[in-house]
């Protein structure tokens, strides 16, 4: 947000917008699917259903603000309109998160390990780990309710399912997509009859070539009364 999951949460230049990987002669790099160069923007709807039926929609923003250095590397700075920034790098590997802060926060604090958004090679069975938190989960009767203060850190299990998917969203049609799956156990007590159970968080996101995320969803459903979940969604009203 990798929801965080959400979670689910970059550097050089992009490719041209409309640019079709076929026939351009090169492997595309990780930037070609998570632009990091300062001056881009994007705006999001996110849609939020609970399991309760209550349902939530805002618009969500993110900027580049350029090239930082940070503990003596250059990063890429990202800000979200929600009050959270991340630096990235990039190398061969793909592109990863190095650090992150609210903005209320004094200090930043660093991934580590660096937490991986995309990793190469771009192709179908490519796979990684990195934390997530429960967005969606929260009890009914605890304050605060929401069950990812008390997990704050659930290894979520990412792979590349697909790598030349078409997407339609607000913003646009696009194409040579790659498709992420992330999915995660959170071992959880419910209440006396169910006891403990494991609660599946399931993330898929969508990264085209020049534009980078244009949809993501993410899922957190339980059968318990004490213990509600829901669905997330984020899709691409327009970008810049």
């Amino acid at each position: 947000m990798a929801l965080d999951v959400p979670r689910v949460l970059s550097l050089l230049l992009p490719l041209l917008v409309g640019l079709p990987l076929a026939g351009c002669g090169r492997t595309p790099a990780a930037t070609d699917y998570f632009p990091l160069a300062g001056g881009r923007h994007w705006t999001y709807t996110q849609t939020t259903e609970r399991d309760d039926g209550q349902r939530e929609e805002k618009a969500l923003r993110l900027d580049n603000l350029g090239a930082e250095t940070l503990a003596d590397e250059t990063t890429w700075h990202r800000h979200s309109d929600d009050g959270m920034h991340y630096w990235l790098r990039s190398d061969d590997s793909g592109i990863f998160r190095v650090a992150s802060r609210f903005d209320l926060d004094e200090f930043y604090a660093p991934d580590t390990p660096h937490r991986y958004v995309l990793k190469t090679p771009f192709s179908v069975g490519t796979s990684w780990q990195a934390d997530t938190v429960p967005y969606l989960l929260e009890r009914a009767q605890q304050f605060p309710p929401e069950i990812r203060h008390s997990h704050p850190a659930v290894p979520m299990n990412y792979r590349i399912e697909a790598v030349d998917e078409a997407v339609e969203t607000p913003a646009g049609h696009f194409e040579h997509c790659l498709r992420v799956q992330g999915s995660a156990d959170l071992h959880l007590y419910l209440d006396a009859v169910s006891g403990w159970k494991d609660l599946p968080l399931l993330t898929r996101e969508w990264y085209c070539p020049g534009v980078g995320l244009v949809r993501l969803s993410r899922e957190e459903h339980t059968a318990s009364s004490f213990v509600t979940g829901g669905s997330l969604t984020l899709e691409l009203q327009q970008w810049q």
